[in-house]
């Protein structure tokens, strides 16, 4: 079993940008608890922002972003967003209300220096939306693709190095997924098996792109065959109909 290992630094960040959009909408849902985090920020910075789906008027949103891919891709409608990196923010100390990092740390060279900087120049809550690795095993997945799910707890760092990067008061909310969500990473698809047998929605999610092709068609195998027989439905076919799912999402906060 693999264990974090300081730094993802498997990701470049100036180079990402692959990917079907249509398989990674914000999910209204997992968006209202982004929005409870913040509070009533009214200056908001999105570090490792991507294209920016979590977004939203309510905020005035400073955007930080280190891939051309990415930036390039964000609609009109958001604010340009500046070409830096969470370890080195070109701003000034507590220059902003709030901050965010949305599906992001887990790419970062050094989580605990993005996370300083992040503290440095927010007067008010830190919001950092990640995957607990301690979790991520315990997913169905790991079944059909253990390659992948080890891939994802070997990348994400864990929840006592974030909590203490981030210093102050942190709580750790867990973030339960919908059945119907719309954010297309794996565990959004715990009771629609069939979605991730679709090598779009696979490629939506960061970590398929660390397992050669032949494993990927040993999953596609494999789980085609327990759809089939009705092996997959009598293991776990009890969450077809679970409204929800509490994977490894968590939602940190954190006050000065």
């Amino acid at each position: 079993m693999r264990t974090y290992d300081g730094g993802a630094g498997d990701v470049d960040r100036r180079a990402i940008g692959s990917g079907d959009g249509s398989y990674r909408r914000p999910d209204e849902r997992i968006a209202r608890v982004i929005a409870e985090a913040l509070g009533d920020a009214h200056n908001v910075l999105n570090v490792g922002a991507g294209t920016g789906s979590y977004e939203t008027a309510a905020h005035a949103i400073t955007a930080v972003e280190p891939s051309l891919a990415m930036r390039a891709r964000r609609p009109a409608r958001l604010a340009t967003a500046i070409d830096a990196v969470a370890e080195d923010l070109p701003f000034s100390d507590g220059l902003f209300d709030a901050s965010m990092t949305l599906f992001s740390v887990h790419q970062w060279s050094d989580v605990t220096a993005g996370l300083r900087e992040m503290r440095r120049v927010t007067r008010g809550p830190v919001a950092v939306l990640t995957c607990d690795p301690a979790r991520v095993r315990d997913f169905w997945l790991y079944e059909y693709a253990p390659d992948v799910l080890e891939t994802e707890a070997r990348r994400h760092p864990p929840l006592d190095l974030l909590t203490a990067a981030l210093g102050g008061t942190v709580t750790v909310r867990p973030v339960p997924v919908p059945l119907d969500c719309t954010d297309g990473f794996n565990e959004a698809y715990y009771g629609r098996p069939e979605m991730l047998l679709d090598p779009a929605a696979r490629q939506a999610c960061s970590a398929w792109s660390f397992i050669d092709d032949a494993a990927r068609q040993d999953f596609d195998t494999s789980l085609r065959r327990a759809l089939g027989s009705g092996a997959w439905d009598e293991a776990f076919g009890h969450l077809r109909h679970r409204p929800s799912y509490e994977g490894s999402l968590v939602l940190l906060r954190a006050l000065p």
